[in-house]
């Protein structure tokens, strides 16, 4: 997966999460606040807070995010913010204005639909917010067809058996992933991978197809705080 990316996802550019279905949302959730944990370079105590941002007339639907589940995940619910705004012109406005914000770890968007606002103009400001802070926008997408924007990588995430834990304890969080779209690389593949909540890493899951080996082991040489997944792309 670190080699499809050209290093793993980059700091500082906006990446695409779609749930393949809306059942999928609360996998496309989960695996959202995985990736921003990892960034953040969170386990126990992690470097730098994170923001999700929500609409506020879509609360009903996706739900509340709940500090446990968080906890559940190996993260530090207290490092958290989760800011609510009105309509999903503030939502951008939040995040644009968020993305400036250099000691932020990570910035989550969660947007429902077809979010008609954020064309292909509105995720290149984001862009280039994100790249002048380093900060990473995850555009969270539910129950929604993916568009034309300039995000780094787009992603289309599932839900997946998990394996049993000993005593038939419930298993590790698992995901289906395809890569849909990344500019200037490989697209079209697709990985299981199981979260690790003790390590707060992402590991191949067994499965019975074929699928594309993930390399997340792999030292970084540019953040030591962060998972191999989630660190810079080298310089060309």
């Amino acid at each position: 997966m670190d080699e499809a990316l050209a290093g793993g996802l980059g700091y500082g550019q906006v990446h695409e999460i779609y749930a393949a279905e809306p059942d999928d949302a609360s996998s496309a959730a989960g695996f959202a606040m995985a990736v921003a944990m990892g960034m953040c370079g969170s386990t126990n105590s992690p470097k730098q807070a994170i923001l999700w941002l929500r609409e506020r007339r879509w609360l009903k639907t996706s739900g509340i995010l709940q500090a446990g589940g968080w906890a559940e995940l190996g993260g530090a619910p207290e490092h958290g913010l989760v800011g609510v705004v009105p309509d999903t012109l503030a939502l951008l406005r939040a995040a644009a204005e968020a993305l400036h914000c250099g000691r932020l770890g990570a910035v989550i968007l969660e947007g429902w639909g077809a979010m008609r606002t954020l064309d292909l103009t509105a995720s290149r400001k984001l862009v280039l917010a994100a790249e002048k802070s380093g900060v990473p926008l995850l555009l969270l997408r539910m129950d929604a067809v993916p568009s034309p924007s300039a995000a780094r990588t787009r992603w289309q995430v599932a839900a997946a058996p998990s394996r049993a834990l000993p005593g038939n304890a419930p298993g590790q969080p698992t995901f289906d992933l395809t890569l849909l779209r990344q500019r200037s690389g490989p697209c079209g593949l697709d990985w299981r991978l199981e979260w690790d909540r003790d390590r707060c890493k992402f590991r191949e899951a067994p499965v019975s197809r074929a699928m594309v080996s993930v390399p997340l082991d792999r030292p970084l040489a540019d953040r030591g705080d962060a998972p191999a997944w989630a660190r810079k792309p080298r310089a060309a």
